[in-house]
């Protein structure tokens, strides 16, 4: 059955949302593809492109079964909304950002989960994530040090054009719709 879940993992700093960014860009005519935005406890960035929701909202959604997917990282609350279940259920390809931790737990909830893993390098890691300056980042090098292990259905190195790997994963979101 077609549509369900395109999770997109990968360490910060890997190219995640610029990836995501651009395949949305290729797929806006397709209404095949929603690609939802994030909520997060804060605010949108140059670097993200999410919905700023308060903690006591995040918790009331958590603690309400609100959201599709929620999880907490780097002292953050993040959620995806709760009505990509329909778009899902209605054969589309929800395509997402989330945290590699909650990969086992949506495969539990979820039926029709696909992973796509995203890396880079670790010099490039730690140069895109110095370019952020974003003092909410916390401890880089514990960042860049973090290890979750993931079993992706694909993975994508994006170390150079952003063109490329994009294509990459546009090829995977076509191949998981069809």
């Amino acid at each position: 059955m077609p549509g369900g879940f395109v999770l997109v993992v990968g360490p910060s700093g890997a190219g995640k949302d610029t990836l995501l960014r651009l395949a949305r860009e290729a797929l806006a005519h397709e209404s095949r593809f929603v690609f939802p935005r994030r909520l997060v406890t804060r605010a949108p960035s140059a670097h993200e492109d999410n919905i700023a929701i308060s903690e006591d909202a995040f918790a009331d959604g958590a603690a309400s079964g609100a959201f599709a997917l929620h999880w907490r990282a780097h002292g953050l609350g993040y959620a995806i909304p709760g009505e990509t279940l329909d778009h899902a259920r209605a054969g589309r390809v929800v395509v997402c950002n989330v945290s590699r931790r909650i990969v086992q737990a949506a495969r539990r909830a979820h039926p029709c989960v696909s992973v796509v893993s995203i890396t880079a390098s670790p010099d490039i890691l730690a140069r895109r994530l110095a370019a952020r300056g974003r003092p909410e980042d916390g401890d880089l090098r514990a960042r860049l040090d973090r290890v979750v292990p993931i079993e992706a259905e694909c993975t994508i190195r994006n170390d150079a054009d952003p063109g490329i790997a994009a294509a990459e994963l546009i090829a995977h979101l076509r191949k998981r719709a069809a």
